[in-house]
C-alpha cells in the first residue's frame, strides 16, 4: 500500500458507521441487490448528489456483514485493505446493517435522513408499511419503480421516485414490456409530444431503454424537458403544434417513425370555461400532427387520450380528436388511393394517472399545503387509477397490437375509494388528519366504461367502437374547418355547441 488512508468507518464493538457527517442526506438502502448496490455505488461517486449511502437493510443476504459496492459479490468490511485510490473499486463496503424489520430501528439509531426502496418487486403492503416507518421516524423516501428491474443497464439514481403510488392504491405490479413493443421502437427515430408532463415524461425514459436511433422531446415546458434530456439523451423541440407549417416542417427534417401524441390539455374546469381552448390544443393540435405524419412517411402514431365524459368539454374535445386519428387510419388503409401508405393510426384512451400533474395527488398536495380542507365529490366516491409507469406500459403494449384503426381502453382493475387514497396519503408522508369537504359531481371526471368492450392479446388492453362509421369521414374536414373557425374567434357558446354534437353524433356524420 502506499499509504494508509483514513476510514470514514468506525463505531462500537467494530459495526461500521459513518464518525462524521459527508455532503448529502444520510442514506439507508434497502436491498442490497444488483439494483441496490448499483445505486449505492453512483450516490457513493456523486460529490454533489443529495443522498449518501450509510448500509443496507436486506432479508435474503442476511448472512453477510457488508457489499462491495464495486461488484456483485458480498465481502466482509476491513477497513485496513483501503488505500488511498479514490476510483470506484475502492469505496469502502457498505455494512449489511439489517433486515426489513429493522428498518424502524435502525432508522433512529443510525440518524437516518433518507431511506431509498431498492426492491422494484416489493409488494403495495409492504412498501406502504416500509414508506410509513420511514416516514414516522422522520426519513425522506425515495423507491424505485417496476420498471427498473427491466432495464437492460443498471439503476440510477434518476430512476428513483419521490412516493410509491401503487402503495396508495394496492395496484399490483405492472406488466412488463413485452419484448416485441421493445421491437417497434428500437433502432427507430420516435417523436414524442407532451414529454413536459408526467405521462409523457415516463413514457420518454422507457422508451429510452428501448434503444431508439433517435428521440425527440417535444413540448412546451423547457426547463422540465432539459432536466429530461440529462435522462434520456432526447433532443428538446419546441414545435408550436398549432402552427400547420411548422409542424410540417419538423415532420419533413427529422422524420420520425415513431409518434406518441401526448400532449393535450387535460385541465377539466379550464376547458368547460373556455371550450375554445380545448379545440385548439386538444384538436388542431392532433389534426396537424397527423396531417405531417402521413405526408411525410411515419409508420406508427399513437394518440394518448383521456378517457372523460364525452358530455364535459375535456371528453368531447378529446372523442373528436379521435376522430381525426381514425380517419387518417381509415385513408392510409383505402385501397386504390394514389397516397395510399402502410401506416398505422391509433389512440389509447387512459383513464386517472394517479401521478401526473393536476391529478388526485398533485391536486391533494397542495390542497394540504394550504392547510385545507381537502375537496372529494362524495363520501363513498371511486375512481380507477393507473400509476404513470402502468398507464405507459400499457399504451406501449396496445402499440405494439395495433393494426391501425383502433381506439384502446385500458382495465384498471376495481376502483378505489378516494377517501381511503387521502388517508393512506397522510399516513405515508406523516402527515396530520386533513378536513375533507364534499362538493358533488363535477364536468369531465366520469369515465363510465363503454357499453361495449373487445378482448384482445393483451388481458389488461380492451378495443371500443368508433362513434363514426368510417364510411363517415369524408365529412370531417369541413366540420373541422367551421370548428376552427369558431374557435379561432373564441365563440365559446357556439365552440360547446358543436363539440357537444360532434362528441355525440360521431364526429364525421353528416348533421
Amino acid at each position: 500500500m502506499t499509504g494508509q488512508a483514513e476510514s470514514p468507518w468506525a463505531g462500537p464493538e467494530g459495526s461500521p458507521t459513518w464518525t462524521r457527517r459527508p455532503a448529502g442526506l444520510r442514506t439507508l438502502i434497502v436491498g442490497a441487490g444488483r439494483a441496490g448496490r448499483a445505486l449505492a455505488r453512483e450516490l457513493g461517486d456523486s460529490k454533489t448528489g443529495g443522498l449518501h449511502p450509510i448500509g443496507f437493510l436486506d432479508d435474503a443476504s442476511s448472512d453477510a456483514t457488508s457489499f462491495d459496492t464495486a461488484s456483485s459479490n458480498a465481502a466482509n468490511f476491513d477497513p485496513a485493505n483501503l488505500d488511498d485510490d479514490p476510483s470506484p473499486a475502492k469505496h469502502p463496503p457498505l455494512p449489511l446493517l439489517g433486515t426489513l424489520a429493522d428498518l424502524p430501528r435502525l432508522t433512529t439509531d443510525h440518524a437516518v435522513e433518507a431511506v431509498v426502496l431498492a426492491i422494484p418487486g416489493l409488494p403495495p403492503s409492504r412498501t406502504r408499511e416500509l414508506a410509513h416507518a420511514a416516514t414516522a421516524a422522520g426519513a425522506v423516501v425515495r423507491y424505485l419503480p417496476w420498471y427498473a428491474a427491466a432495464l437492460s443497464r443498471e439503476a440510477t439514481a434518476a430512476d428513483l421516485r419521490p412516493l410509491d403510488v401503487r402503495a396508495l392504491i394496492d395496484a399490483p405490479e405492472p406488466p412488463v414490456v413485452s419484448p416485441e413493443a421493445k421491437e417497434i421502437i428500437t433502432g427507430k427515430r420516435v417523436l414524442v409530444t407532451g414529454a413536459a408532463s408526467a405521462l409523457g415524461s415516463e413514457l420518454c425514459r422507457q422508451l429510452h431503454a428501448f434503444n431508439p436511433a433517435s428521440l425527440f422531446l417535444l413540448g412546451t415546458d423547457e426547463q422540465v424537458l432539459r432536466s429530461l434530456r440529462a435522462d434520456v439523451w432526447g433532443e428538446v423541440l419546441t414545435t408550436d403544434l398549432l402552427d400547420r407549417d411548422e409542424t410540417d416542417q419538423t415532420f419533413r427534417e427529422l422524420r420520425p417513425e415513431v409518434v406518441f401524441h401526448a400532449e393535450a390539455l387535460r385541465q377539466a374546469a379550464v376547458l368547460e370555461r373556455r371550450p375554445s381552448h380545448g379545440v385548439k390544443a386538444n384538436v388542431l393540435s392532433t389534426d396537424n400532427l397527423v396531417r405531417a405524419a402521413a405526408r411525410h412517411g411515419t409508420e406508427r402514431f399513437v394518440q394518448l387520450a383521456a378517457d372523460a365524459d364525452p358530455a364535459s368539454m375535456l371528453g368531447a374535445s378529446q372523442r373528436v380528436a379521435e376522430a381525426v386519428v381514425l380517419a387518417a387510419a381509415h385513408k392510409a388503409a383505402k385501397p386504390g388511393k394514389k397516397h395510399r401508405t402502410e401506416a398505422v393510426f391509433t389512440a389509447v384512451r387512459i383513464g386517472d394517472v394517479l401521478d401526473a400533474r393536476g391529478s388526485l395527488l398533485t391536486t391533494l398536495a397542495d390542497q394540504i399545503r394550504a392547510g385545507g380542507p381537502v375537496t372529494v365529490t362524495h363520501p363513498d366516491a371511486t375512481r380507477c387509477f393507473a400509476t404513470v409507469e402502468e398507464a405507459v406500459a400499457l399504451t406501449l403494449e396496445a402499440s405494439r397490437i395495433a393494426a391501425g384503426g383502433e381506439i384502446f381502453t385500458l382495465d384498471l382493475g376495481e376502483p378505489t375509494q378516494i377517501t381511503e387514497v387521502i388517508s393512506r396519503f397522510t399516513q405515508q408522508y406523516h402527515l396530520p388528519e386533513v378536513p375533507i369537504r364534499f362538493v358533488g359531481q363535477r364536468h369531465g371526471r366520469k369515465n363510465p366504461r363503454p357499453a361495449e368492450r373487445i378482448p384482445t392479446s393483451q388481458p389488461q388492453i380492451f378495443t371500443t367502437p368508433a362513434a363514426a362509421d368510417p364510411a363517415d369521414y369524408a365529412h370531417l374536414p369541413e366540420q373541422l374547418d367551421k370548428l376552427y373557425k369558431a374557435a379561432a374567434k373564441n365563440r365559446d357558446p357556439k365552440v360547446r355547441q358543436m363539440l357537444v354534437k360532434l362528441a355525440k353524433q360521431g364526429a364525421g356524420r353528416p348533421g
